[in-house]
C-alpha cells in the first residue's frame, strides 16, 4: 500500500489534526502517511483583522483553498480540515468520505484572573476572532469591550498572558486538542452561545477520481457526526452565509431524532432570530434547509441584509 500524503496548514492545531488522522489511519488500517504543510491565504491574513485588509464579511475558504488546489493537482492524496472552515460548496472533483467523531462543539472563555463572563468588570477587554462570538457576547454583555483577535490558539493565549486582553473566547475543541484544557475558565452552553457550523468536527477530503484513497478514508467516517454537520451546512447554504456571518448552529441526536438549533444575530447583538427544529437523521439536508427557511421567515433575512449593507458601506 502506498504512503498517503496528508495536506494541512502549518499551525499547531492543524498539524495536531493531521497527525491525529495519520495515527488513526495507521492504527485502524496499517496505512503509512506523511504530512505535507501548505501555506494558505488565511494564514497570510492571520495578523490583520479582515475589516482592515478589505477582505470583508462572508469570505469563504481562505484557510483551505490552496490545500484543495494541491489536492486537485495530485500533490497530496487527502486533506484534513476543520469543518467550520469549509464552504458549503466544494470544488468539482473533491469529496468528503469521512467526517470524524465530533469533539466538544462549544465555545469557551479563558480569562487571566479566572473570572467567568458574568464576573468580568464593565469595560473589560474580551478578544475573539469571530463575528458570531462577538455578536453573542454583545447580546449578553453590552458593557464589555469586545475586540477583534486574530492568530492561532497559542498566539491568542500569549496575547492574553501579556495583558492585552482580560479574557478571550475560543473553540473548546481546539484548546483541548492542544493540551490547554486546564486553562479553560468557562464553557458556554448552547443556550448562551451557539457554536459555528461544523465546529469541533474534522473532515477528510479526497479526489473523487481516487476511489482507493476515498475507500480507506471512509472507514473513519462517523455517521452521527456526518448527520449533524450536514444539517448545519445545509442550514448555512439555505441562508447563503459565509464563515463570517454571525450565525450560530448546533445539531445533535436526541432520542433518535436529529435536533438542530440556530440563530442569526445583528453585529451589535441587539437583534436576533433564533429557532429550532427536529427531523430524520437519515435526511439531514432537509432538516437544515427547512430550519433555514423558518429562520428567514422569523427575520434572519432582514438581519443578514443589514449586515451586508454595513459591510459594503
Amino acid at each position: 500500500m502506498k504512503t498517503l500524503r496528508i495536506g494541512t496548514r502549518g499551525s499547531a492545531l492543524a498539524l495536531w489534526q493531521a497527525h491525529h488522522v495519520a495515527q488513526r489511519l495507521a492504527e485502524a488500517q496499517g496505512v503509512n502517511s506523511e504530512i505535507v504543510r501548505i501555506r494558505t491565504s488565511g494564514d497570510q491574513l492571520q495578523s490583520a483583522a479582515q475589516s482592515q485588509t478589505g477582505v470583508g464579511i462572508g469570505l469563504k475558504g481562505i484557510f483551505i483553498k490552496e490545500i484543495e488546489d494541491a489536492l486537485l493537482a495530485g500533490a497530496i492524496d487527502l486533506a484534513v480540515h476543520s469543518m467550520k472552515d469549509v464552504p458549503t460548496q466544494i470544488p468539482r472533483g473533491l469529496e468528503f468520505p469521512a467526517i470524524m467523531e465530533r469533539e466538544d462543539a462549544r465555545d469557551c472563555l479563558i480569562s487571566r484572573e479566572g473570572r467567568k463572563l458574568n464576573e468580568l468588570r464593565a469595560g473589560a477587554r474580551v478578544g475573539t476572532s469571530s463575528l458570531r462570538r462577538q455578536a453573542q457576547l454583545r447580546h449578553h454583555r453590552p458593557d464589555l469591550s469586545v475586540v477583534d483577535l486574530r492568530g492561532n490558539v497559542d498566539t491568542r493565549l500569549k496575547k492574553l498572558d501579556a495583558g492585552e486582553f482580560d479574557a478571550i473566547v475560543v473553540a473548546a475543541a481546539g484548546v483541548s486538542r492542544l493540551g490547554f484544557a486546564d486553562r479553560i475558565t468557562q464553557i458556554f452552553d448552547e443556550d448562551f452561545m451557539l457554536p459555528a457550523v461544523g465546529q469541533g468536527s474534522l473532515g477528510i477530503e479526497t479526489r473523487s477520481s481516487d476511489p482507493d484513497t476515498s475507500a480507506i478514508v471512509a472507514r473513519l467516517d462517523d455517521l452521527a457526526a456526518r448527520a449533524c454537520v450536514t444539517s448545519e451546512r445545509a442550514l448555512l447554504h439555505e441562508l447563503q452565509g459565509g464563515c463570517q456571518v454571525p450565525l450560530g448552529a448546533w445539531a445533535r441526536l436526541v432520542l433518535g431524532e436529529l435536533h438542530l438549533e440556530a440563530a442569526v444575530f445583528s453585529l451589535d447583538g441587539r437583534e436576533f432570530a433564533r429557532c429550532d427544529e427536529s427531523g430524520d437523521p437519515a435526511d439531514p439536508d432537509e432538516l437544515g434547509s427547512r430550519l433555514g427557511t423558518i429562520l428567514i421567515e422569523a427575520g434572519a433575512d432582514r438581519i443578514l441584509r443589514l449586515i451586508d449593507r454595513t459591510a459594503s458601506g
